[in-house]
Parts: C-alpha cells; sequence; structure tokens
C-alpha cells in the first residue's frame, strides 16, 4: 500500500530540512544521521521509529540510563538488529502510520517517525529550549501507540507506565542540571562504551542471539521561544 502522504518538491523538501534540522542538538542530528544511514542500509523506504529507537539507544547515554540497565538494553537491541530477518519483514510493505489524517512531512519519514520528531521540539520548546535533544525524542516516541518502536519495547518486556515518567524526570533533571557539559558527559564517549554503529559490533556484543521472536515546528518557532 502507498504511503498516505503528500508528495513534496526536492526543493521543497531540501529547505524544510535545512531548517527543521537547525532545531535539533548535536546529539539527535547525529541520532537522526544513523537513522538515516541504518535505513538505508536495510534497505528500508522510510525512516521510523524503531531505526530511531535503535540510534537512540546506541548513541546517547543518558537515554540507555533510563531503562532497566545492561541485560534489557541488549534485550532490545537484538529484537531491533534481527528486523530485517524476523517480524519487521512484514513492515517492509507497509507505512508507519498512525491512521489519524493524512500530513505533509519530509520525503523519507514514516508519518509517525516525522510526528516524534516534531513532538520532541514542541517538549523543548515548552522547556524555553531552542534545540531539541535526545531524551525529548524518547518522549515523544513512547508517548505514540501506534510507534513500532513502541511495538519492540512490548516485545521486550519494557514496563511503558514506568518508562514515560522516568524520561519526564530524566529530562527535568537534565534542564535543572543544563546541558552544558553534553559533549564531555554523552555523544563523544559513547563509542568507548561499546554501542558503535554497525552489525559488526552488535554481534560481538551478542545482540544477535536474542531470541527471535517530514516533521516539523523545529527550527526557528523554539528557539525564538528560548530568547
Amino acid at each position: 500500500m502507498p504511503p498516505r502522504i503528500p508528495s513534496q518538491s526536492a526543493a521543497e523538501s531540501g529547505s524544510r530540512r535545512t531548517e527543521l534540522e537547525a532545531g535539533l542538538s548535536d546529539e539527535l542530528a547525529s541520532v537522526v544521521s544513523a537513522a538515516r544511514r541504518r535505513a538505508l542500509r536495510d534497505g528500508d523506504r522510510q525512516i521510523d521509529t524503531a531505526h530511531l529507537l535503535h540510534s537512540l539507544l546506541e548513541s546517547d547515554q543518558r537515554v540507555r540510563a533510563v531503562f532497566d540497565g545492561a541485560p534489557r538494553i541488549t534485550r532490545l537491541l537484538g529484537y531491533l538488529v534481527q528486523r530485517s530477518i524476523g517480524y519487521g519483514l512484514r513492515w517492509q510493505s507497509a507505512v508507519e502510520d498512525s491512521g489519524v489524517v493524512p500530513v505533509v512531512v519530509e520525503a523519507g519519514w514514516s508519518p509517525v517517525a516525522a510526528g516524534a520528531m516534531e513532538g520532541a521540539c514542541a517538549r523543548a520548546g515548552l522547556r524555553g529550549e531552542a534545540r531539541a535533544h535526545c531524551l525529548d525524542l524518547l518522549a515523544a516516541i513512547v508517548a505514540d501507540p501506534q510507534a513500532r518502536a513502541v511495538e519492540v519495547l512490548r516485545r521486550a518486556g519494557t514496563d511503558l507506565g514506568v518508562l514515560l515518567p522516568r524520561i519526564e524526570n530524566a529530562l527535568r533533571s537534565e534542564c535543572a542540571d543544563g546541558y552544558g557539559g553534553e559533549r564531555a558527559h554523552g555523544y563523544e564517549g559513547e563509542r568507548a562504551h561499546g554501542y558503535a554503529d554497525g552489525y559488526a559490533d552488535e554481534r560481538a556484543h551478542g545482540y544477535a542471539d536474542v531470541d527471535r521472536g517530514g516533521w516539523g515546528g523545529c527550527g526557528a518557532g523554539a528557539g525564538e521561544s528560548s530568547r
């Protein structure tokens, strides 16, 4: 079934991408780039929330900290790695869509993933932040029951009723402490923790052995609200 979303011209899409990616923190921009590479590598026509969750878990220490330790993260990554050879095969011929009124999104994004990006930016804007962070995106994803990432979380036995308040508490704590030390605490040290992008490192950590069972509103508006 073809996507139920209006198309955009290449010029509109490029301009929209530039504007919106200006509203992301460096770490979240890196997560988005990794999700895009993963979708291309797997032959998926759109970035969906499972791609985003996978990249968030690999790339951000604060995201991993809201889960119940390394075993839970390992199980989640195991499910995510196996999407191309297991449960995710049924996703290849479908669009991740909430079923609500179609919206115009950037080409290459599922409607639900686009909505999650918009939600992340809105959350940051409510705090007076000019740019969205990784925990903002995780919160927006978990809050949407139609997200593929939520399906993966449930498969891995994650209690969503516990997870979302934990994310919100972490965001409040980060906001109180400030994000000034992000680079020292976050992304640049991630590969030292063994969460490098790619299946080779995933298999080295045993993730493959787990049971096989256009976004908008993110750029100038958020920045203006923080001034």
